[in-house]
């Protein structure tokens, strides 16, 4: 009897153990079963509401989101007398309405708008100055077509041929400021191509600076949309210039051609275009409250006319769309459980704000989902992605955003690693 009572003090500790163990593996078990279905939840985003503030994104951004479009509007689309056309709610950065707008076709001046972005960047990078005064070439002052009248006897500061480019649409003024950046057209034209590729444009091809006719010259209204959004976004200092409506120069005073300047007042930009091929083009962009909308009408029939069709499309945008604010930037949409990391979950969100343009007074038919990635392994970096929100309006998926993690997670200690790798082979 003594024996078996030595025998069961000695067991004792290990028998604890044992259920102890027993137990945990339990709680670790049912863990792993919860956990065994793709990490979701559905509902109303929070904090949805109408927002009338613009997304501010930089052009050498990709914006990480899919949209399936488009979401028919709250009042009947209008019908547009022009070649191709494309709506964009800036906000959303969301295509609201468009036809024929991945068609190649000649953008005419249009193209211009590239050449201010890049002489833009120069002046950011301080590789040119507003009052730099600058020779005119030959090659300048022959330029065909719309012109500034730049005299080749005296030079002229950057800050007029901005000018005669913008306001007035000098091929005189595009070539000189080609020349000063790159030293020829044909350069520029290179550097144009370049950042045409990181602005995503995929399917333009510059080969001038002016927008001159040319077999190998040619855009799109999705691509010229990208890149009248990226010059608005990424220098705000400098796009006031497209809503002068008159600049003088040289004892000449030249009208800006957008009629939508004086017809519109909420209008404050963007360029006109026109050759035989090309027709009468127009981006125009107007900013209601915080909200900018941006129109592209590409091969209208009339000058008139290319200032009536963007008037349909911005005024349609509006009437027809509220944007909604999904998410906040910097904010957590959820922590997610990590695996063999120094913290057990990471915060989860967005590093922009995130909009979605909803049929006017429509936004409580929006619902979302979160889908995690599985496993989340440490260490997990700033930024990376950990799943994604699915966005349904009515019942169907209309856009899917990445979630990234808001912080860092280390690598856990090797107790933690060990256990999480046990608990990963069950799962």
């Amino acid at each position: 009897m003594d024996a078996f009572r030595v025998l069961s003090k000695k067991m004792f500790p290990m028998l604890r153990f044992l259920m102890i163990s027993f137990a945990a593996l339990t709680l670790s078990l049912t863990s792993i079963v919860a956990q065994a279905k793709p990490h979701a939840h559905a509902g109303k985003p929070p904090a949805s509401r109408p927002s009338v503030s613009s997304s501010v994104v930089p052009s050498s951004l990709v914006l990480p989101l899919s949209v399936s479009l488009p979401i028919p509007g709250a009042v009947p689309a209008p019908t547009i007398a022009a070649s191709s056309y494309l709506l964009l709610d800036m906000a959303s950065n969301q295509v609201l309405l468009s036809a024929d707008a991945d068609v190649a076709r000649e953008p005419a001046s249009l193209t211009k708008l590239m050449t201010a972005y890049l002489a833009f960047s120069a002046l950011r990078d301080k590789t040119i100055q507003f009052d730099q005064k600058v020779s005119i070439s030959e090659h300048a002052r022959s330029a065909i077509g719309s012109r500034m009248f730049a005299d080749p006897r005296v030079q002229v500061s950057v800050d007029d041929l901005l000018h005669g480019m913008i306001i007035q649409s000098g091929n005189d003024a595009s070539v000189a400021l080609a020349e000063l950046i790159a030293g020829d057209e044909t350069a520029f034209a290179a550097m144009m191509n370049t950042q045409a590729q990181k602005m995503g444009m995929t399917k333009t091809h510059f080969v001038n600076s002016t927008g001159l006719p040319d077999t190998q010259h040619y855009s799109t209204a999705a691509d010229l949309a990208k890149l009248a959004a990226a010059l608005i976004r990424d220098f705000p200092e400098y796009y006031p210039l497209y809503s002068q409506k008159e600049y003088r120069y040289n004892n000449i005073t030249q009208k800006n051609r957008n009629l939508l300047l004086t017809m519109d007042p909420y209008v404050d930009g963007v360029k006109t275009g026109y050759t035989d091929n090309a027709g009468w083009c127009l981006i125009a962009s107007a900013k209601r409250g915080e909200r900018r909308m941006l129109s592209v009408v590409l091969g209208a029939t009339s000058d008139t006319a290319r200032a009536s069709e963007n008037q349909k499309l911005l005024n349609w945008g509006y009437q027809a769309f509220d944007v909604v604010q999904l998410y906040p930037a910097g904010q957590p949409v959820s922590k997610l459980p990590v695996w063999k990391g120094s913290a057990p979950e990471v915060a989860a969100g967005f590093l922009e704000d995130r909009y979605l343009s909803v049929p006017k007074g429509q936004g409580d038919k929006l619902q979302v989902k979160l889908v995690a990635q599985e496993p989340l392994t440490a260490p997990i970096g700033k930024g990376q992605n950990v799943g994604t929100i699915q966005v349904q309006f009515g019942g169907a998926r209309v856009a899917e955003f990445p979630l990234v993690a808001q912080e860092e997670v280390a690598i856990g200690s090797w107790w933690r690693r060990s256990w999480d790798a046990v608990r990963l082979w069950f799962k």
